[in-house]
């Protein structure tokens, strides 16, 4: 008996130890991961002298400020890079999701001469390289003339490969019953694929939407190199045009103050959808 309960005592020790090394480890690993935003929320609410007196840098400041965010958004039309953000990311996301939704559910469910053949193709797509894709879509939409645009700026962005991939394997989960069950009841692919399949995949749907939006949100490359018209600038784009003609190089907390401002949307999107993201993640990439 008193084997027995030292041996369970024993495991119980080991166990705690086990579980206070491992929420010791995350938490530090926490404080790395976080620490950035901490320091860019921190430096953006010291003011500019502060900041520069600052020989040896602090970690907390006796006398926040909330000028640098007022700065943000009358050194530069931040609010314009903001709607055009917006409006570029609203309208690619939709039109993606009309593009993909039926590409994938053609892959996953309809039987037509070739189809292997041309999933193999578009798989085989992710394979070429970013920078041979945008100089292809540049003198694409430089000959269309619709640099300057949002057309030419939304219309490269609307087709992801890897997102029908993760929708084709979601639908493929779906039971043929159901499927075989509609057309008994005289339903159309169409309206089956309105009805049944994406209610069914929903969460995939969400997690795909949220992705795209962070994609758009963050989208740098393409808009630098396709506009050069304040006008359709976005909030990536907008950064370097408050470094260069705003701020300038020196002033570190609006800097940063712009960044915060930017930052915020995606931040409060996470934590509102994270769940949602795991579940759609392992629900599209778990099959059977």
């Amino acid at each position: 008996m008193n084997t027995y309960t030292n041996a369970a005592k024993a495991y119980k020790i080991r166990r705690t130890t086990a579980v206070a090394v491992t929420y010791l480890f995350l938490a530090f690993w926490a404080v790395i991961v976080l620490f950035p935003f901490y320091w860019m929320i921190l430096t953006s609410v010291k003011s500019y002298s502060a900041y520069n007196s600052e020989y040896i840098p602090k970690f907390f400041t006796l006398s926040p400020t909330l000028k640098n965010y007022a700065d943000a958004f009358t050194a530069v039309p931040l609010g314009k890079y903001l709607l055009n953000t917006l409006i570029f990311t609203v309208i690619t996301t939709a039109v993606m999701l009309a593009v993909i939704i039926p590409a994938a559910f053609a892959f996953a469910r309809l039987d037509f001469k070739g189809k292997n053949a041309v999933f193999l193709i578009f798989l085989s797509m992710m394979m070429i390289p970013g920078e041979l894709v945008i100089i292809t879509n540049f003198v694409t939409i430089t000959n269309l003339n619709l640099r300057n645009s949002f057309p030419g700026l939304i219309l490269p962005s609307v087709m992801s490969v890897f997102y029908i991939y993760l929708l084709k394997e979601n639908f493929e989960q779906i039971p043929d019953s159901l499927y075989y069950a509609a057309k008994v009841d005289g339903t159309s692919d169409f309206k089956y694929l309105l009805r049944v399949v994406i209610p069914i995949s929903k969460p995939t749907l969400i997690t795909i939407v949220i992705l795209k939006v962070i994609e758009c949100w963050n989208s740098y490359v393409w808009p630098r190199l396709i506009t050069d018209n304040p006008g359709y600038y976005l909030v990536s784009n907008g950064i370097q045009e408050i470094r260069e003609n705003g701020f300038g190089r020196e002033n570190i907390p609006a800097m940063m103050a712009a960044v915060v401002v930017i930052s915020v949307p995606l931040i409060v999107l996470f934590f509102m959808f994270r769940k949602k993201i795991m579940a759609g993640v392992s629900r599209g990439g778990i099959k059977g």
